[in-house]
């Protein structure tokens, strides 16, 4: 496991929210936001570094999205579709006009050092507040699953978290355009849901709470219908988690594993598509500071992993860097490599 620093915080008052992806030449991506004194602020803004030397250095972020007047740009995220186009998907909120859609930028040469990117795209799907965090999930029939929370009446505050329902977009057109399924309740604060397919052909929802755990769903539809939320045994402080399924087969948890405090950020892996596959203590410890939050990461076709988390955003605003492999995380839980699994 190797450590790099992405950015602080220099003359910013504060910055976090990270996401990260990786390009076919091995160039690495990652995004951040900050801007105003907090969030959420009118001044909030997306950037955008980049590394050529595979995480070692970076370049200095750029701010990339900065609408004008009182819309706000935050929670970016960073996707590579199965074409290779990459998405820079965030979400887009102004308080004072009463508009809050999800939008994104492409671009169709990650590979380079500054790539052109597309105009903006936005969607409100017919509801009045819709947000979103982690990277879709694209399913074995082709459809993409892009998890959201959202509310049907335009809120009167920033964090609506109270009302909001959890759910999916599904898109069949390759992101022109997104229909919206689901609505899920689970305990308060609910947010920044994770999709993963399971070998059964299920969709599995794990959902950030701040009830000490996330909570889950199920779907046998293909995401047009979820069964109650309900408590997983995955002991979260209600903070942002990342869930993916790695080349192997195997799912990657990366999380904050204790109930109320944002600390001790650790990698575990599991063999099996369900809550209790991933060990209650031991993994990999990526950083076992205080302040520690949300993680983001990307496989690379070698499958090395590269995680992304951010440090104190309103101390140092550190974003940082992880690079391993699964099996350093295997023997950090104490298991031997067995076989390849199938993946899906």
């Amino acid at each position: 496991m190797r450590t790099h620093l992405i950015a602080t915080k220099q003359d910013r008052l504060w910055q976090g929210i990270p996401g990260i992806e990786y390009a076919a030449n091995g160039r690495l991506w990652a995004a951040l936001y900050s801007g105003g004194p907090k969030e959420p602020h009118p001044d909030n803004h997306i950037l955008l570094s980049t590394s050529a030397d595979d995480g070692v250095t970076w370049s200095n972020p750029t701010v990339t999205v900065q609408p004008p007047g009182s819309m706000r740009a935050y929670d970016p995220t960073l996707w590579h579709d199965p074409t290779g186009r990459l998405w820079l998907i965030y979400n887009l909120g102004d308080l004072e006009n009463g508009i809050f859609p999800f939008a994104a930028i492409t671009t169709d040469d990650s590979t380079a050092a500054n790539p052109v990117w597309s105009v903006e795209r936005r969607w409100n799907l017919g509801v009045g507040y819709i947000i979103r965090m982690n990277k879709p999930t694209v399913l074995s029939a082709g459809e993409w699953v892009l998890p959201v929370s959202f509310a049907r009446e335009v809120p009167d505050k920033w964090f609506a978290r109270e009302t909001l329902r959890q759910g999916v977009a599904i898109s069949t057109d390759q992101g022109a355009s997104w229909t919206l399924h689901g609505e899920v309740e689970a305990a308060p604060w609910a947010i920044e849901t994770m999709i993963v397919e399971r070998r059964d052909g299920g969709l599995w929802m794990l959902i950030r709470t701040n009830s000490g755990v996330i909570w889950q769903s199920f779907s046998h539809d293909r995401g047009h219908t979820w069964s109650p939320g309900e408590p997983s045994c995955i002991v979260n402080p209600g903070t942002r988690f990342f869930i993916r399924r790695l080349q192997s087969g195997r799912l990657l948890l990366i999380n904050t594993p204790v109930p109320d405090a944002r600390t001790t950020m650790v990698a575990t892996v599991s063999d099996v598509d369900a809550d209790s596959g991933f060990p209650q203590t031991g993994g990999l410890l990526l950083d076992g500071r205080e302040k520690v939050s949300y993680p983001d990461a990307v496989q690379a076709p070698d499958g090395t992993i590269y995680a992304v988390h951010d440090c104190d955003r309103y101390g140092p605003g550190e974003v940082i860097l992880t690079v391993f492999t699964e099996q350093e995380v295997l023997a950090a839980q104490g298991n031997e490599m067995p076989h390849r699994l199938e993946a899906k």
